[in-house]
């Protein structure tokens, strides 16, 4: 004769396939955000090394090309957080601690919110792909990269807030007509299709960088 199985055995039996099995969590855990808080600091980095090229290289147009250039050296720490992490909340996150920044350093609110709302869209593209499709990873990097224009936008679309707030700080006549003297809608359209190009080719660069990280999370 056969022993049935005892509930005590089949809980067992239960618990141990259970057991077997991997427990990954949708959200975001404190692993997650020290990981996300490093790859925020590595992206701060590459910003400061845009804002030092646009200054050096680009005479009068710094300020409104520095997101362009953001774009075009920062895609490998991008796409190196969308294959470590994998979870939608990163790219928001490290897009809104940028913002953060940027609005206690000065700058107008605008720069906060163009950082909230360009990296969630970012991040919701890149879980539209599960976080493993390159080429909605790199629509994804292109759409992130439009955060930065928060504090460039004003110079166009806020100039008297933006001259008032330079006054403030004790600007003269003179550097305030530098700042302005290369802002038109033909500069605009220009800064805002260099973004578009210079995200493109960096985050395309990101990935084949990126290729052993990739091959590991499964991206294709």
């Amino acid at each position: 004769m056969t022993a049935s199985n005892s509930p005590a055995d089949n809980t067992i039996q239960t618990s141990n396939q259970n057991s077997g099995k991997p427990t990954e969590s949708g959200k975001l855990e404190v692993a997650d955000l020290i990981t996300i808080g490093v790859f925020a600091a590595l992206y701060f980095v590459m910003v400061c090394v845009a804002t030092l090229v646009s200054t050096l290289f680009t005479g009068g147009f710094g300020s409104i090309f520095l997101p362009a250039i953001a774009a075009l050296i920062s895609g490998c720490v991008y796409m190196l957080l969308a294959a470590r992490l994998g979870k939608f909340g990163g790219i928001t996150v490290m897009g809104v601690v940028i913002g953060l920044f940027l609005f206690i350093s000065g700058h107008f609110v605008l720069s906060f919110i163009a950082s909230i709302v360009f990296p969630v869209a970012a991040d919701l593209i890149a879980r539209a792909g599960r976080y493993k499709s390159k080429a909605l990873l790199l629509v994804s990097y292109v759409v992130f990269s439009y955060g930065l224009t928060g504090p460039i936008l004003p110079l166009w679309f806020m100039k008297d807030a933006y001259i008032a707030s330079l006054q403030a700080r004790g600007k003269d006549a003179a550097y305030i007509d530098g700042v302005f003297a290369n802002i038109n809608t033909g500069t605009f359209f220009i800064s805002m299709a260099a973004i578009l190009v210079c995200a493109i080719i960096g985050g395309w660069f990101g990935q084949k960088m990126m290729k052993k990280h990739f091959i590991k999370a499964g991206i294709v």
